[in-house]
């Protein structure tokens, strides 16, 4: 997301989001924060019509998710505050899910993964043999085909008329 964009979010300004950035830099590594280069942001310009920030004088930061989060912590809008809040339990329960997943749920799941493994297998046997089978009379068709095609081109070769040439008035 853009600084802009975050700003307005959080309910502060832009300049107030960039000097909180700058104040706390080594917080923010370049995977979590970087600034648009000339062409992205002419890019991005043609692509938003009209702009509602009025226009920047620099080149804005764009944020990763990791930086949204670290932003909200850094921020004092009361907004910024409770989307910390809301991160760091976020934070908590993946923790908790991971560390002790549904015990049930998981064994359904592998169940259900070796059920479609084995039927998978099953349905890609039959598939195979239908397969070969399949094959095999494709290639009786093709030479009875070609039989046929030999047969014919010998049934409408033209023959040699038997009997007697009549000839021409303009022959004698």
């Amino acid at each position: 997301m853009l600084d802009f964009d975050l700003a307005e979010m959080y309910g502060v300004e832009t300049k107030v989001l960039n000097q909180s950035v700058k104040r706390n830099i080594r917080r923010f590594p370049d995977d979590f924060m970087f600034q648009l280069a000339n062409e992205e942001y002419s890019n991005l310009k043609s692509q938003i019509v009209t702009s509602s920030w009025g226009g920047t004088r620099k080149l804005p930061y764009a944020f990763t998710e990791q930086g949204v989060a670290m932003l909200s912590g850094l921020l004092n809008s009361d907004i910024a505050i409770e989307m910390n809040i809301v991160i760091m339990r976020a934070f908590v329960a993946v923790r908790r899910f991971v560390l002790s997943p549904p015990v049930q749920e998981a064994k359904e799941l592998r169940k259900e993964v070796n059920e479609l493994k084995y039927y998978i297998e099953e349905v890609l046997s039959d598939y195979n043999d239908i397969n070969e089978d399949t094959r095999m009379q494709l290639e009786l068709i093709y030479q009875l085909l070609a039989e046929l095609q030999v047969q014919k081109r010998l049934a409408e070769k033209p023959r040699m008329p038997i009997g007697f040439r009549q000839l021409s008035t303009e022959d004698d």
